[in-house]
């Protein structure tokens, strides 16, 4: 599966290159054999287009992130689990998945996330007779994509993101102040704090909403730990406010007889259009150990540059990251050591598509309610 997408490129060129540029807002990813290029598209009334010249051949990104998007896979958080995707080479200096913010964007950028926005506030929605959230909470955020695109929409009027990675944080910020306005902005806050141990000040607190996306609670892999997460959620949250978590669909779990590759790849095009290139992705390999006891597989996950957008900063990354499958119950059993309730499940961030829809459903999305 491919997909074509656009992210900020003055974060990915300063958090994944270690290249410091300046300029007012970047749309759009150049990248050549010589070095990393930026092209500034206009963004609104009043504001030109800027070039920072160095190559001959600019490559980038598509133009336009929601006009590039393609639907969601249907299996993993990639694509099928079958599909094909070569196994990156290591480079010599090894670097963590979580400590490339800009390339990990760009492997999950097929998300469309002013749609599940939509979704996330509509289920709070319903848990509170039609009132939006006014202050969000986006545990293990990375990006913090949803937070900035809920800042965006105007559906809420404060957003917390928090992540463990320093490079995470950083990128999210300069994201948000590249992608705000002024006053969203200044709305939004993000915090480098573990998920499990995390606290909220008096000014941050308390938050309406909370979100675990993206499968970002499998990294909590003993019940502890997990019951420590909801515990600090309920600390910090007004009465009857709303968890939402989406993870893998449990079908994936107990058909984990043997671990099968899940890869998919994101392809880079120059400004007129044309392929200069992709981002392979795997994320789960074949053979990845599974210890079905505790639940936990050791993903591999892989991201690799390939063709003419290839640098040698930018090539890459190889990680084994352990991670837990869970079930219905579990999350059901633990929501309730944490003080919260499960209201409804899905099969996607999607309120149409059930989870037990056997052709559809390709997630376990959990709606939990504070008790």
């Amino acid at each position: 599966m491919k997909v074509a997408i656009v992210v900020p490129i003055l974060v990915i060129m300063q958090h994944l290159l270690g290249i410091r540029m300046f300029c007012i807002v970047v749309s759009s990813w150049v990248l050549s054999s010589e070095g990393v290029h930026a092209v500034v598209n206009p963004i609104g009334e009043g504001r030109t287009r800027t070039v920072v010249e160095g190559s001959s051949r600019p490559l980038c990104l598509a133009n336009s992130r929601r006009e590039r998007r393609k639907p969601p896979p249907k299996k993993g958080f990639g694509s099928d689990a079958t599909a094909e995707a070569p196994v990156p080479v290591a480079t010599p200096i090894q670097k963590r998945i979580y400590s490339l913010p800009g390339m990990y964007d760009l492997a999950f950028g097929y998300r469309s996330y002013e749609e599940e926005v939509d979704f996330l506030i509509g289920q709070h929605q319903r848990l509170h007779n039609g009132k939006a959230p006014k202050r969000t909470l986006e545990l293990a955020a990375g990006p913090a994509r949803h937070t900035i695109a809920a800042l965006q929409s105007g559906s809420i009027q404060a957003g917390i993101a928090v992540d463990n990675s320093p490079e995470m944080v950083a990128y999210g910020l300069e994201t948000a102040q590249m992608e705000l306005d002024i006053d969203s902005f200044e709305s939004f806050t993000y915090l480098k704090d573990d998920m499990t141990t995390f606290k909220l000040s008096e000014t941050h607190s308390p938050i309406d909403s909370a979100w675990i996306l993206l499968g970002s609670l499998q990294h909590l892999t003993e019940n502890d730990q997990v019951i420590a997460c909801f515990q600090s959620i309920h600390r910090c949250m007004s009465d009857g406010g709303s968890l939402i978590i989406e993870l893998p669909h449990p079908r994936e779990t107990f058909s984990l007889v043997e671990c099968t590759r899940n890869g998919w790849e994101v392809p880079l095009e120059d400004e007129n259009g044309q392929e200069s290139g992709e981002l392979k992705i795997i994320w789960g390999d074949d053979n990845d150990d599974f210890d079905p006891i505790r639940q936990v597989r050791q993903f591999t996950v892989a991201m690799e540059v390939e063709g003419i957008a290839a640098s040698d900063d930018l090539q890459s990354v190889r990680e084994i990251v352990p991670m837990r499958h869970f079930t219905a119950q579990e999350i059901d059993a633990l929501a309730r050591i944490g003080g919260f309730k499960v209201e409804s499940m899905f099969g996607a961030l999607d309120e149409t598509i059930s989870v037990n829809d056997g052709l559809e459903a390709y997630r376990l999305v959990c709606v939990l309610q504070k008790k």
